[in-house]
């Protein structure tokens, strides 16, 4: 698909750094890069996989550019499968930018984003399902969510996904050796055959789809927004969870007027956390404009942490917000509890209807374990660090395992209507078609296009 081209592209950040890697693949990386490389070895006499140090001139002016340590890799061991050039630079902008010019120059394209990655799936060396677990490695936010993308990169998705489709295409050849020879007579037994193995094909993508909620979790994370009156305590909560003073905090109600945002890892969940305006009837302009926002993020949180001051009680402001957040995922953190009596927050508590209500002391660090506890009991049931089991992280997957399943059952819906064999290959060759869809083995350009072009140039 790619015919002979050669790409290039920066794999490291742009922008001044201590290095800078320069990705070249393709036919003629080798060649291009020894137009550039000046070592004591020409370029065809460097082994494979090695590193050599030498200096990028400017073939035409002699002019040296850097000096850098040059890595080869011949195919078909590299990542793409392609010839391979790694150019290791200064991480200068102005270096890294006459290096890929002189690249570009001597017959080099610049790489599409996501470009290599892409063409190590179209030469067979990982599948779809395994590329799009690159990505969310790269954008894993806590070691669970990257050990889940780890875990698809293995191939361990892949292997199952694919041993189901092997399983559907079994079960279509005995349906078309019954259909071919039916002189044998042996429809019956291959009906009732085939029956069962979509009904356990079916247990098996059903058990798949279950855990795409977890997974989701993990991959995304959870968005958590903080809100209450103004001064009960929610930029402290905000820093607290965050482990740094994020947000600014004062004893003038009305401080925070903006939404501030934070991603924390709670329990090894990736969640972002939303500090919002304290929520008041108001006539400032700028303020009314912050509780605005703040009943926005209210709307769009998978969890709202609602925040009332011990000290004070609860106050008409906390019961418009309570009725506001009522019939959404939530808990009330009584807050400021060391200026209270017991009496006091038991008489907050009894005016409560939440099913879950915490006590704390943000400002003394206390109930905040407690906080993140319970966050991830709502969301994630068990020890998510033991878990080894396989995990759809990606809607996508998710909407095709649904397909397939629905594929399955319409199948199986016309086995008990009494329908010919032959009938009811259209549904399982489909059930078949959305599980390759995942993997890969059967793709549309488009769909394709769009999940590398999520990718950062130079990946």
């Amino acid at each position: 698909m790619y015919f002979e081209d050669t790409i290039a592209a920066l794999s490291t950040p742009y922008g001044t750094g201590g290095i800078g890697v320069i990705r070249v693949s393709g036919e003629s990386a080798f060649d291009i890069s020894a137009k550039l490389f000046n070592s004591s070895k020409a370029m065809e006499d460097i082994p494979s996989h090695t590193v050599s140090y030498g200096k990028i001139t400017d073939p035409e002016t002699k002019e040296m550019i850097d000096e850098v340590l040059l890595l080869k890799m011949k195919k078909p061991n590299t990542f793409t499968r392609e010839d391979v050039v790694e150019i290791h630079c200064h991480g200068g902008i102005v270096v890294i930018n006459r290096v890929m010019e002189l690249l570009f120059k001597y017959g080099a394209r610049p790489a599409e984003a996501g470009e290599f990655t892409k063409r190590a799936f179209l030469n067979g060396r990982i599948d779809l399902s395994q590329a799009e677990a690159i990505i969310d490695l790269i954008n894993s936010k806590t070691v669970e969510s990257s050990r889940a993308a780890v875990s698809h990169l293995e191939g361990r998705l892949s292997n199952k996904l694919k041993l189901l489709r092997e399983d559907l295409v079994e079960l279509l050849a005995h349906i078309e050796v019954t259909v071919d020879y039916p002189e044998h007579d042996i429809e019956e037994i291959t009906g009732e055959k085939v029956y069962e193995g979509l009904k356990q094909i079916r247990a098996e993508l059903a058990d798949l789809a279950k855990t795409f909620d977890r997974g989701k979790l993990l991959r995304e994370g959870i968005n958590i927004v903080i809100a209450g009156k103004p001064n009960v305590g929610k930029s402290s909560l905000l820093n607290q969870l965050a482990g740094s003073s994020r947000a600014i905090v004062t004893d003038i109600p009305g401080t925070t007027r903006d939404i501030i945002e934070e991603y924390v890892n709670i329990k090894g969940i990736p969640a972002k956390i939303t500090d919002t305006a304290g929520i008041r009837n108001t006539r400032d302009v700028v303020e009314k404009i912050g509780v605005d926002k703040a009943y926005r993020a209210i709307e769009a949180a998978d969890l709202i942490v609602m925040v009332i001051a011990a000290d004070t009680g609860i106050l008409e402001e906390d019961e418009e917000i309570l009725q506001s957040i009522g019939g959404r995922k939530s808990l009330i953190l009584i807050n400021k509890t060391d200026l209270a009596d017991r009496a006091g927050i038991d008489e907050i508590k009894s005016r409560l209807s939440a099913d879950i209500v915490l006590e704390a002391s943000v400002i003394n660090e206390e109930g905040i374990e407690g906080l993140e506890d319970k966050i991830s009991e709502l969301f994630f049931k068990g020890d998510i660090s033991k878990n080894e089991e396989v995990l759809l992280t990606n809607a996508r997957h998710k909407s095709l395992v649904d397909r397939s399943i629905h594929a399955v059952d319409q199948a199986l819906g016309s086995f008990d209507m009494g329908m010919p064999l032959d009938m009811v290959t259209i549904d399982i060759k489909s059930s078949a078609e959305y599980i390759g869809q995942i993997t890969g083995e059967s793709i549309d350009e488009a769909v394709m296009h769009n999940i590398f072009s999520r990718f950062c140039i130079g990946k």
